[in-house]
Protein backbone atom coordinates (compact mmCIF):
# COMPACT_ATOMS: atom_id res chain seq x y z
CA UNK A 1 0.00 0.00 0.00
CA UNK A 2 1.81 3.10 -1.78
CA UNK A 3 1.50 6.01 1.27
CA UNK A 4 2.00 9.63 -0.14
CA UNK A 5 4.81 11.29 0.98
CA UNK A 6 6.47 14.98 1.54
CA UNK A 7 10.01 15.76 2.19
CA UNK A 8 12.16 17.54 4.78
CA UNK A 9 15.52 18.30 4.02
CA UNK A 10 15.36 16.58 0.99
CA UNK A 11 14.63 13.38 3.42
CA UNK A 12 11.14 11.32 2.88
CA UNK A 13 8.61 11.14 4.93
CA UNK A 14 5.32 9.38 4.63
CA UNK A 15 1.78 12.35 4.67
CA UNK A 16 0.40 10.14 7.36
CA UNK A 17 2.40 8.21 10.28
CA UNK A 18 1.34 5.48 11.78
CA UNK A 19 1.67 5.11 15.85
CA UNK A 20 0.69 2.16 16.95
CA UNK A 21 -1.00 2.46 20.93
CA UNK A 22 -0.68 -0.06 23.27
CA UNK A 23 -3.56 -2.31 24.13
CA UNK A 24 -5.68 -1.40 27.07
CA UNK A 25 -5.91 -4.91 27.56
CA UNK A 26 -3.95 -8.51 27.62
CA UNK A 27 -6.64 -9.53 25.09
CA UNK A 28 -5.46 -7.26 22.34
CA UNK A 29 -2.16 -6.92 20.21
CA UNK A 30 0.79 -5.83 21.83
CA UNK A 31 3.11 -3.36 20.28
CA UNK A 32 5.04 -5.59 18.43
CA UNK A 33 2.85 -7.63 16.51
CA UNK A 34 0.87 -5.22 15.29
CA UNK A 35 3.70 -3.02 14.04
CA UNK A 36 4.80 -6.53 12.07
CA UNK A 37 1.38 -6.18 10.68
CA UNK A 38 1.53 -2.99 9.68
CA UNK A 39 5.02 -3.62 8.26
CA UNK A 40 3.16 -5.97 6.31
CA UNK A 41 1.21 -3.29 4.32
CA UNK A 42 4.13 -2.21 2.90
CA UNK A 43 4.24 0.86 5.82
CA UNK A 44 7.83 1.41 6.45
CA UNK A 45 7.60 4.21 8.63
CA UNK A 46 6.66 4.79 12.43
CA UNK A 47 6.03 7.20 15.07
CA UNK A 48 7.80 6.08 18.04
CA UNK A 49 6.78 7.94 20.98
CA UNK A 50 8.17 5.77 23.89
CA UNK A 51 10.90 3.44 24.52
CA UNK A 52 8.60 0.52 24.27
CA UNK A 53 7.50 1.57 20.68
CA UNK A 54 11.40 2.01 19.98
CA UNK A 55 11.86 -1.58 21.62
CA UNK A 56 9.48 -2.99 19.18
CA UNK A 57 10.75 -0.97 16.22
CA UNK A 58 14.37 -2.89 16.53
CA UNK A 59 13.14 -5.74 16.66
CA UNK A 60 11.03 -5.70 13.92
CA UNK A 61 13.79 -3.92 12.01
CA UNK A 62 16.01 -7.22 12.86
CA UNK A 63 13.32 -9.75 12.45
CA UNK A 64 13.24 -8.14 8.77
CA UNK A 65 16.36 -7.38 7.81
CA UNK A 66 15.21 -3.95 6.11
CA UNK A 67 17.50 -0.96 6.36
CA UNK A 68 14.58 1.01 4.84
CA UNK A 69 12.37 0.57 8.21
CA UNK A 70 12.60 4.50 9.65
CA UNK A 71 11.30 5.13 12.73
CA UNK A 72 10.48 9.08 14.42
CA UNK A 73 12.17 9.37 17.63
CA UNK A 74 10.45 11.52 20.64
CA UNK A 75 13.14 13.08 23.11
CA UNK A 76 11.19 15.59 25.78
CA UNK A 77 12.56 19.25 26.46
CA UNK A 78 12.64 18.33 30.33
CA UNK A 79 15.44 15.87 29.44
CA UNK A 80 17.88 18.75 28.41
CA UNK A 81 16.95 21.45 31.64
CA UNK A 82 18.05 21.79 35.06
CA UNK A 83 16.91 24.11 38.02
CA UNK A 84 20.01 24.79 39.78
CA UNK A 85 21.70 21.31 39.08
CA UNK A 86 18.42 19.70 39.71
CA UNK A 87 16.32 18.08 37.01
CA UNK A 88 13.45 20.16 36.03
CA UNK A 89 10.67 17.36 36.01
CA UNK A 90 11.36 17.30 40.04
CA UNK A 91 9.37 20.56 40.42
CA UNK A 92 7.38 20.85 37.77
CA UNK A 93 4.08 21.29 39.99
CA UNK A 94 6.38 24.86 40.46
CA UNK A 95 6.34 25.32 37.40
CA UNK A 96 2.70 24.59 36.43
CA UNK A 97 1.81 26.77 39.08
CA UNK A 98 4.00 29.78 36.76
CA UNK A 99 2.61 28.74 33.57
CA UNK A 100 -1.01 28.07 34.39
CA UNK A 101 -1.24 31.96 36.19
CA UNK A 102 0.74 34.03 33.63
CA UNK A 103 0.21 31.99 30.06
CA UNK A 104 -2.51 30.24 30.16
CA UNK A 105 -6.49 31.77 29.55
CA UNK A 106 -8.27 31.79 32.29
CA UNK A 107 -11.21 29.32 30.79
CA UNK A 108 -8.55 27.02 29.39
CA UNK A 109 -6.55 26.35 33.14
CA UNK A 110 -9.30 23.38 33.74
CA UNK A 111 -9.24 21.97 31.20
CA UNK A 112 -5.04 21.97 30.60
CA UNK A 113 -4.42 21.66 34.33
CA UNK A 114 -7.24 19.41 36.10
CA UNK A 115 -4.71 18.55 38.83
CA UNK A 116 -4.10 21.50 41.25
CA UNK A 117 -0.55 22.63 41.25
CA UNK A 118 1.40 24.30 43.90
CA UNK A 119 0.66 27.89 44.77
CA UNK A 120 4.22 28.85 44.54
CA UNK A 121 4.55 30.34 41.48
CA UNK A 122 8.30 31.11 40.10
CA UNK A 123 10.17 34.51 40.35
CA UNK A 124 12.60 35.82 37.75
CA UNK A 125 15.62 35.52 39.23
CA UNK A 126 14.75 31.30 39.73
CA UNK A 127 14.06 31.40 36.40
CA UNK A 128 17.18 32.74 35.60
CA UNK A 129 18.76 29.15 37.43
CA UNK A 130 16.66 27.31 34.71
CA UNK A 131 19.53 26.07 32.57
CA UNK A 132 20.43 23.94 29.94
CA UNK A 133 22.20 20.61 31.14
CA UNK A 134 24.08 19.14 27.86
CA UNK A 135 25.64 15.52 29.75
CA UNK A 136 21.70 14.80 30.71
CA UNK A 137 20.36 15.39 27.51
CA UNK A 138 23.68 13.75 25.84
CA UNK A 139 23.11 10.80 27.92
CA UNK A 140 19.08 10.86 26.47
CA UNK A 141 20.10 11.46 22.99
CA UNK A 142 22.70 8.70 23.31
CA UNK A 143 19.19 5.57 22.96
CA UNK A 144 18.93 7.12 19.74
CA UNK A 145 20.41 6.44 16.01
CA UNK A 146 20.51 8.79 13.16
CA UNK A 147 20.33 5.56 10.55
CA UNK A 148 17.31 4.08 11.95
CA UNK A 149 15.58 7.48 13.42
CA UNK A 150 16.63 10.27 10.70
CA UNK A 151 14.30 12.73 12.02
CA UNK A 152 14.24 13.44 15.99
CA UNK A 153 10.87 15.22 17.67
CA UNK A 154 12.29 17.86 20.49
CA UNK A 155 9.88 19.34 23.01
CA UNK A 156 6.54 18.10 24.26
CA UNK A 157 4.71 20.03 27.41
CA UNK A 158 7.83 21.38 28.47
CA UNK A 159 8.61 22.57 25.13
CA UNK A 160 5.38 25.44 25.43
CA UNK A 161 6.61 25.46 29.40
CA UNK A 162 10.01 26.63 28.42
CA UNK A 163 8.61 29.31 25.69
CA UNK A 164 6.25 30.47 28.04
CA UNK A 165 8.86 31.52 30.40
CA UNK A 166 11.47 32.74 27.80
CA UNK A 167 13.60 30.28 28.12
CA UNK A 168 13.84 29.80 23.85
CA UNK A 169 17.86 29.71 24.37
CA UNK A 170 17.54 26.52 25.89
CA UNK A 171 15.51 25.09 23.15
CA UNK A 172 17.90 26.37 20.60
CA UNK A 173 21.05 24.80 22.36
CA UNK A 174 18.48 21.39 22.07
CA UNK A 175 18.39 21.87 18.49
CA UNK A 176 22.08 22.82 17.81
CA UNK A 177 22.79 19.42 19.79
CA UNK A 178 20.55 17.42 18.00
CA UNK A 179 22.08 18.51 14.74
CA UNK A 180 25.52 17.81 16.13
CA UNK A 181 24.54 14.47 16.54
CA UNK A 182 23.47 13.87 13.23
CA UNK A 183 20.01 14.29 13.32
CA UNK A 184 16.94 16.40 11.91
CA UNK A 185 14.74 18.17 14.68
CA UNK A 186 11.30 18.65 14.44
CA UNK A 187 9.92 20.67 17.35
CA UNK A 188 6.79 19.44 19.32
CA UNK A 189 4.64 21.49 21.07
CA UNK A 190 1.26 21.58 22.49
CA UNK A 191 -0.52 24.76 22.53
CA UNK A 192 -0.74 25.56 18.40
CA UNK A 193 -1.72 29.61 18.96
CA UNK A 194 0.69 29.83 21.42
CA UNK A 195 3.76 28.17 20.56
CA UNK A 196 4.07 28.52 16.66
CA UNK A 197 4.81 32.37 16.76
CA UNK A 198 7.51 32.28 19.88
CA UNK A 199 9.11 28.94 18.23
CA UNK A 200 9.33 29.99 14.33
CA UNK A 201 13.53 30.86 15.31
CA UNK A 202 14.43 27.41 16.02
CA UNK A 203 16.76 25.90 12.90
CA UNK A 204 14.22 22.79 12.93
CA UNK A 205 12.72 21.11 9.70
CA UNK A 206 9.06 21.34 11.28
CA UNK A 207 6.76 22.20 14.08
CA UNK A 208 4.89 19.42 14.88
CA UNK A 209 1.74 20.50 17.06
CA UNK A 210 -2.38 18.83 18.41
CA UNK A 211 -4.25 20.07 15.68
CA UNK A 212 -7.42 17.91 13.80
CA UNK A 213 -11.10 19.45 12.33
CA UNK A 214 -12.61 19.35 15.74
CA UNK A 215 -9.97 21.44 18.16
CA UNK A 216 -7.04 22.79 18.93
CA UNK A 217 -4.80 24.46 21.93
CA UNK A 218 -5.62 27.23 22.38
CA UNK A 219 -8.75 27.90 19.94
CA UNK A 220 -9.08 26.21 16.44
CA UNK A 221 -9.94 29.33 14.37
CA UNK A 222 -6.77 30.90 15.78
CA UNK A 223 -4.74 27.96 15.50
CA UNK A 224 -6.14 27.23 11.88
CA UNK A 225 -5.25 31.15 10.82
CA UNK A 226 -1.61 30.82 12.01
CA UNK A 227 -1.10 27.59 10.53
CA UNK A 228 -2.25 29.15 6.87
CA UNK A 229 -0.02 31.83 7.11
CA UNK A 230 2.67 29.82 8.89
CA UNK A 231 5.89 29.78 6.56
CA UNK A 232 7.34 26.88 7.77
CA UNK A 233 6.21 23.06 7.56
CA UNK A 234 3.68 21.99 10.14
CA UNK A 235 2.54 18.71 11.17
CA UNK A 236 -0.49 17.29 12.64
CA UNK A 237 0.03 15.38 15.96
CA UNK A 238 -3.66 14.00 16.66
CA UNK A 239 -5.25 14.07 13.47
CA UNK A 240 -8.41 11.95 14.85
CA UNK A 241 -8.90 13.41 17.37
CA UNK A 242 -8.08 10.53 20.01
CA UNK A 243 -9.81 8.33 17.46
CA UNK A 244 -12.95 10.43 17.36
CA UNK A 245 -12.60 10.93 13.74
CA UNK A 246 -11.40 7.58 13.05
CA UNK A 247 -14.75 6.74 10.86
CA UNK A 248 -14.28 9.80 8.72
CA UNK A 249 -10.70 9.46 8.35
CA UNK A 250 -10.61 11.05 4.97
CA UNK A 251 -12.49 14.07 5.68
CA UNK A 252 -9.72 14.76 9.03
CA UNK A 253 -6.87 14.34 6.47
CA UNK A 254 -8.51 16.89 3.80
CA UNK A 255 -9.11 19.57 6.74
CA UNK A 256 -5.62 19.26 7.33
CA UNK A 257 -3.73 18.68 3.94
CA UNK A 258 -5.93 20.62 1.48
CA UNK A 259 -7.51 23.37 3.61
CA UNK A 260 -4.56 24.12 6.22
CA UNK A 261 -1.70 22.92 4.20
CA UNK A 262 -0.06 20.84 6.78
CA UNK A 263 2.81 18.47 5.36
CA UNK A 264 2.31 15.60 7.20
CA UNK A 265 0.45 13.73 10.05
CA UNK A 266 0.92 11.28 13.03
CA UNK A 267 -2.10 8.96 13.26
CA UNK A 268 -2.30 6.79 16.24
CA UNK A 269 -3.61 3.34 15.61
CA UNK A 270 -4.73 0.44 17.71
CA UNK A 271 -5.41 -2.75 15.49
CA UNK A 272 -5.07 -3.91 12.09
CA UNK A 273 -8.37 -2.77 10.71
CA UNK A 274 -7.83 1.02 12.17
CA UNK A 275 -4.57 1.02 10.23
CA UNK A 276 -5.88 -0.05 6.99
CA UNK A 277 -8.80 2.18 7.37
CA UNK A 278 -6.14 5.55 8.03
CA UNK A 279 -3.94 4.07 5.23
CA UNK A 280 -6.99 3.84 3.00
CA UNK A 281 -7.67 7.25 3.62
CA UNK A 282 -4.38 8.96 3.46
CA UNK A 283 -3.63 7.14 -0.54
CA UNK A 284 -6.20 9.37 -1.46
CA UNK A 285 -3.98 12.52 -0.86
CA UNK A 286 -1.00 13.25 -3.23
CA UNK A 287 2.81 13.35 -2.22
CA UNK A 288 3.51 16.90 -1.48
CA UNK A 289 6.00 19.30 -3.45
CA UNK A 290 8.05 21.67 -0.94
CA UNK A 291 6.07 24.61 -1.73
CA UNK A 292 6.06 27.88 0.12
CA UNK A 293 2.76 29.28 1.23
CA UNK A 294 1.81 32.86 1.04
Amino acid sequence: MEIPTFTLEEKKLPRVILSVRPSASSAGPDIFTLMKKVYQMETWFFDLPSERHLRSFRELRTLTEDENLMGLCHIPAEEGVSFSGKPIHWIESRITSTIKRSIVPSEFRRQLFPIDSSSDVFTQKEIDRITFDPSRFDQALSSFQPKESPFLVVGGKYGDWLLGLGLIDLLKAMVAKVREKGFIPIFSGLWASFVLPKAKPLDVAAYAIPVNKKWSHFDLNRASDLIKKFDRPVMSLNPLADGELLSESEEAFSFLFNELKIYGALAEIASEAEAERVLEAAKRFPSLIPYRKT
